[in-house]
């Protein structure tokens, strides 16, 4: 059945029909006029050209207020649960490309109080993870001088007035039939999406003006945004705008990179060997024997290996056209793909982790409020 699946924040389970999920949350597609609008401001990423970055909600109406001058800023984050994968750094790579394009301010929250409600983990995990999920993001590049760190345990105090406005907008019925909740959950998970909502408005909040924020993320967050969006206007704070991605794929053939599996999931702390080992084990949807192979060809539409190569470790279109149409013919095996995507993976990373060692030295120039980690 197509629509045999799910999306939350805090679940992804079945195979996922964008285009069903679009139409089921209300958001808006990112069409060719709006492309070629892009394409005025710079490049147009290949995540924006490939269909990743899919879906939006006033997009338009906030790239208006930028031509008039009203510089917006950027708001993402993470959910500190574990250690950094591939899924997590892919759209804060997008991230990156538009705070180069537009040159604007970047908020990034760290939901450490999130995975404590919703997770069997302590604060003290919660936050030890927030520290090294923290320097896989700076360790992207962004700009030390216009990116802030936001965790929520830490700044409360600058948090919780905002959160307190956003949940007085909140009824316990919106609650439960936008998340789910019931008896059972607990009653600092209701509250919750008050939390998420905060940097939404932190900018309007401190400008003492409204700021257009823009909210590139995956399409898993929109229940949390859907709610902000709705009690911007009671609060006088504008609509965030919203860019959404599809999930990363898993080496198993997932329709997202799950921590939960951790043979199909490529950490960013992986060593060569491990890489090597985890994509040697990916599905590929390929022929039973060699000779099946050349004559019948691959499968490019439903093969991990090429679905990595799409979503992050081949950006030039003619060479990843190539590389479908070889499979297709037979020319190009499975083994052979596998060992081309293990070496573009730990080139990756090893400059990652070189990068990563450095963020050491400037995460606490990014930290809101300057707390000490």
């Amino acid at each position: 059945m197509a629509e045999d699946f799910k999306v939350t924040p805090w679940e992804v389970t079945g195979a996922i029909d964008y285009d069903v999920l679009m139409k089921r949350f209300g958001t808006t597609p990112i069409d060719q006029a709006l492309l070629e609008r892009l394409a005025k401001y710079g490049k147009v990423h290949p995540m924006l050209r490939r269909g990743i970055f899919y879906t939006h909600r006033d997009l338009d109406w906030l790239l208006d207020r930028y031509d008039q001058g009203d510089r917006f800023v950027l708001y993402t984050g993470r959910g500190p649960s574990g250690n950094t994968h591939l899924g997590h750094l892919m759209p804060w790579i997008f991230n990156k490309w538009v705070q180069d394009i537009f040159k604007v301010d970047m908020l990034f929250q760290m939901t450490d109080d999130e995975k404590f409600l919703f997770k069997d983990l302590t604060l003290h995990d919660t936050r030890s993870m927030a520290y090294e999920n923290a320097l896989d993001f700076v360790a992207l590049g962004f700009d030390p001088d216009h990116t802030r760190i936001i965790v929520d345990t830490e700044n409360i105090k600058t948090l919780y007035p905002v959160a307190l406005r956003v949940a007085k907008k909140i009824t316990l019925s919106t609650a439960k039939a936008v998340f789910g909740f019931n008896g059972a959950s607990n009653i600092g998970s209701i509250f919750f999406t008050s939390m998420e909502a905060v940097p939404a408005f932190l900018p309007s909040e401190e400008a003492g003006r409204p700021v257009p924020v823009l909210i590139p993320a995956g399409i898993d967050q929109d229940p949390h945004f859907r709610v902000a969006r709705d009690v911007a206007p009671g609060l006088s704070y504008p609509k965030p705008c919203m860019l959404y991605c599809k999930m990363f794929p898993g080496l198993n053939g997932g329709d997202k990179m799950s921590s939960s599996d951790e043979n199909a999931t490529i950490y960013t702390t992986d060593t060569p060997k491990a890489v090597k080992k985890k994509v040697g084990r990916a599905f590929t949807g390929g022929c039973v024997s060699v000779e099946e192979q050349r004559q019948k060809g691959g499968n490019p539409e439903v093969c991990a290996v090429f679905k990595y190569n799409y979503y992050l470790f081949e950006y030039d279109d003619v060479k990843l056209n190539e590389l479908a149409d070889k499979c297709r013919r037979g020319e190009i095996l499975c083994g052979e793909c596998k060992v081309a995507l293990t070496q573009k993976i730990n080139v990756f990373l090893e400059a990652h982790q070189a990068k990563r060692e450095e963020a050491k030295e400037i995460v606490q120039k990014m930290t809101y409020g300057g707390f000490k980690w």
